[in-house]
């Protein structure tokens, strides 16, 4: 009966990804804080590596990412060959999902967790299931509750994107503890940069450590987002599977040449970090009020919760910010209708939502 090719039904049944928006609409534009970018731009020697090139525009890149990988085992003291280089970590959490998820597994999902995770499993033909979060929290006893004889991954963000929640280290081996050795763990630490907290830990000793975990990253949340360059570090076996399934020239020059030179500028990631703990404290500090709960962030953003009903809901403050020129993150399609996510940009820009938002809750 049907005359046009069809979809499989896992991804018709896809919610697709929403964005940020980056405009505010008639007004114009003074602050894009909805999509958690650098306030600071990007590392000047990663513009400067750009120039490079100039007449290689005709060539395939380096199919492995070889310079980029080298770079990130020499920082982060790795071995390169059990790092595997994404368009951004969307697409490795996408081959994760086609690689190890198929039609009747599950995918274990905080309630708040990063929306590509539930998109990647379905698309995958498999069944995301949401333990719910204690708090704004990730909870690991209704994490572990949740694994059945069919989950084949667990998807953690760590610090958690949209609540800027976190799970200590102990908390973090607790969970990966009570899972099954089949399950493969995906510790996602997309802003492990901005972490200020003392007993946090990225997850490389975790993977080092065991056969059934790998780590998430993105150069994405330090200034190169347009370059889409994200990166894992896994067991070989899963490296071996990825690699098999990834395109041979998903990484392009441009991304790779700038990759490698915004590692090496060690000063420009210190600016960034100093300015997202100055003015994310700052933001914490300031919004919380009569009606405004700020829950405390490692990331570069702050989720701010609102009154369902009243002078001050999130809807009403979002209005007022975009009256300014001010854009952030509305929250219902995690769930929170009742939210913001506001990324740490310039001290001008926070001086101007405080200004706002302080003004509406001590009407």
């Amino acid at each position: 009966m049907n005359e046009r090719p069809q979809a499989k039904a896992g991804v018709l049944k896809i919610a697709p990804y929403v964005p940020g928006r980056s405009a505010s609409g008639a007004i114009q534009t003074r602050a894009k804080l909805s999509s958690n970018e650098s306030p600071l731009g990007a590392s000047p020697k990663a513009v400067e590596a750009l120039r490079a090139l100039d007449g290689q525009l005709a060539s395939y890149p380096e199919g492995s990412s070889r310079d980029l990988r080298t770079a990130l085992a020499r920082v982060h003291d790795l071995e390169a060959d059990r790092i595997v280089i994404g368009a951004g970590s969307d697409e490795l959490l996408h081959l994760i999902a086609q690689t190890y998820l198929g039609e009747g597994d599950e995918a274990v999902i905080s309630q708040y967790g990063f929306l590509v995770y539930p998109i990647a499993t379905t698309g995958a033909g498999a069944t995301p299931v949401f333990a719910p979060d204690k708090d704004y929290r990730v909870d690991v006893d209704a994490m572990l509750a949740a694994v059945t004889e069919r989950t084949k991954v667990v998807f953690l963000a760590n610090p958690n994107n949209p609540t800027g929640t976190y799970l200590p280290d102990n908390e973090v081996r607790r969970l990966h503890a009570g899972l099954p050795e089949n399950v493969l763990f995906v510790l996602d630490s997309a802003y492990a940069e901005y972490v200020t907290a003392p007993d946090y830990d990225a997850g490389i000793d975790l993977v080092r450590e065991n056969d059934n975990v790998v780590m998430v990253r993105t150069f994405s949340k330090i200034g190169l987002a347009a370059l889409r360059i994200g990166w894992l570090y896994g067991p070989d076996h899963v490296v071996d599977a990825l690699n098999r399934l990834r395109g041979p020239f998903n990484v392009n020059m441009a991304a790779q040449l700038a990759g490698v030179a915004a590692l090496n500028d060690e000063d420009f990631i210190a600016k960034l970090q100093e300015h997202n703990r100055t003015w994310r404290d700052y933001l914490e500090q300031e919004l919380a009020g009569n009606r405004v709960r700020v829950l405390p962030s490692e990331g570069n953003f702050v989720l701010a919760l609102f009154p369902q009903s009243g002078p001050v809901t999130a809807a009403s403050v979002n209005q007022a910010l975009l009256d300014e020129g001010i854009v952030v993150r509305e929250m219902g399609g995690y769930g929170l209708p009742e939210a913001l996510r506001i990324s740490i940009g310039t001290e001008a820009a926070m001086r101007d939502v405080v200004r706002i938002v302080r003004g509406m809750d001590n009407e």
